[in-house]
């Protein structure tokens, strides 16, 4: 099995930006945690992070041409802005896992606003970095998530 774990814009600076509501992680610390987390599932894994929308819809495209089986994405700020995230995300019909750190229904009511959630299998909010492992999890269990 492999997933892509796409984060979006201003997740580099994790543990820098708002560690109140973000936490002291970084986003290599988070990644050495998935990384971990997937080898003992046997799990392949892609790691991205990317400040533009373009980028990312690339890599989400990517995913589908590299057979991966999933992807967990943090769309960051493009949550509430993006239209061609989740159009790649229909366009490939992978089976995708939104993940927040913290849950934006408790923040601003313009962080209420989830583009992405339409299109994704599940969203996973408000469970710190730990969410991403749930979010991996969720694809695992997934039968959409069996090698094409």
């Amino acid at each position: 099995m492999k997933i892509y774990v796409i984060n979006g814009p201003n997740l580099n600076f994790l543990g820098v930006r708002e560690p109140d509501i973000y936490g002291s992680y970084t986003l290599p610390r988070v990644e050495e945690m998935i990384k971990k987390h997937c080898d003992e599932l046997g799990v392949e894994v892609v790691l991205y992070q990317s400040n533009h929308e373009g980028d990312i819809v690339d890599k989400i495209q990517e995913a589908y041409l590299e057979k991966a089986n999933g992807i967990v994405i943090n769309p960051a700020a493009y949550t509430h802005t993006s239209i061609a995230i989740p159009d790649a995300i229909k366009a490939t019909s992978l089976p995708t896992v939104e993940i927040h750190i913290s849950d934006p229904d408790k923040r601003e009511e313009f962080r209420h606003i989830s583009y992405v959630r339409d299109v994704a299998i599940a969203t996973v909010k408000g469970k710190g970095v730990s969410g991403y492992l749930d979010a991996i999890d969720i694809l695992v269990r997934h039968p959409e998530g069996e090698p094409r």
